[in-house]
């Protein structure tokens, strides 16, 4: 009698997927890849992520905000799915250098914030603020809310052009909230993992502005369509003035670790090509026809899924 055929090995209970697909692989073709060789990939992996998050200043001790089902998503939201994506360092970069042409907003920015001093410091509170209110339990999203809110009413003044502002007002609080909302779809949408159907982009609208409403924005665009009509009314009042340019300029060579410096200028790139033309203009930012598709933005997709591959939990 013929011995039974061999069988590939089965994973074990704490098996990762990826080990578990390679070791049948392996199998597969002449067990050419030993567990051995999955394991080191994946401790290569996780010294990547740490040596990222050390880059950045922040702790690799300190736990991310774990996925809840008791918060303001489902798991499979489309807003849960946009920012667990690499794509949002893009999303997040196109936000801010947009925001810049509001006098008001940008106003607030340059007269009350430190990210110029403590630009690592402010990125770790912003993503705290979007990883809490995105992954954790509806009461920690309402404490992060209620603790911005109070921050805010710190930040009132007087702008170059000599009209007052304050960050809780629910008019510039809109224009940051449809930004953002702006950036980090299209950031999505061009380089992230998938792209989303036409309904999952308004359920990804509607999603953010339950957020918007709790930090006191009175009509937050809730569709795709509503989003690029209120941008669009927005225009009337933006222009670039000595505190956006200022700021742009920052924000396209910060003082970043060594490490950082490598990536960071193909990041500043899609984040450039991806905003409106009609931004890029007050900007004065160049526009590159034939790099963009060919150069731009296959190796910004590539550095995203890279990126994805290696921050993943």
């Amino acid at each position: 009698m013929a011995a039974p055929p061999p069988q590939p090995p089965s994973a074990g209970k704490d098996d990762s997927a990826l080990a578990a697909t390679a070791r049948n692989l392996g199998f597969a073709f002449g067990s050419i890849v030993p567990s051995q060789a999955v394991e080191s990939v994946e401790l290569g992996r996780i010294g990547l992520q740490q040596g990222i998050v050390k880059t950045l200043g922040g702790d690799t001790d300190r736990e991310r905000p774990k996925p809840t089902a008791d918060g303001l998503f489902a798991e499979d939201h489309p807003v849960r799915v946009v920012h667990g994506d690499a794509a949002m360092l893009i999303g997040g970069l196109r936000a801010l250098l947009f925001q810049t042409l509001h006098p008001l907003a940008i106003a607030g920015v340059t007269e009350h914030s430190d990210y110029k001093h403590d630009p690592l410091g402010r990125l770790h509170r912003t993503g705290n603020f979007v990883g809490v209110t995105t992954y954790g339990s509806a009461a920690d999203a309402d404490r992060m809310i209620r603790m911005v809110r109070k921050i805010h009413t710190k930040v009132t003044g007087i702008a170059p052009d000599g009209r007052p502002y304050e960050a809780n007002d629910p008019h510039l609080l809109n224009w940051v909230h449809c930004t953002e909302v702006d950036s980090f779809l299209t950031a999505y949408r061009q380089y992230g993992a998938d792209d989303l159907g036409r309904r999952q982009r308004d359920a990804y609208v509607a999603g953010m502005a339950e957020i918007a409403t709790r930090l006191g924005v009175d009509e937050p665009p809730r569709s795709e369509t509503e989003l690029a009509e209120q941008l669009a009314a927005f225009r009337v009042e933006l222009r670039a003035n000595a505190q956006s340019a200022d700021t742009a300029r920052w924000l396209l060579n910060p003082p970043l670790p060594a490490a950082a410096k490598t990536t960071y200028p193909l990041i500043a790139a899609a984040a450039i090509t991806s905003l409106p033309p009609y931004a890029r203009k007050l900007l004065r930012l160049p526009a590159l026809p034939l790099v963009e598709p060919l150069l731009i933005k296959p190796a910004a997709t590539a550095l995203t899924r890279t990126l994805g591959w290696i921050l993943r939990p």
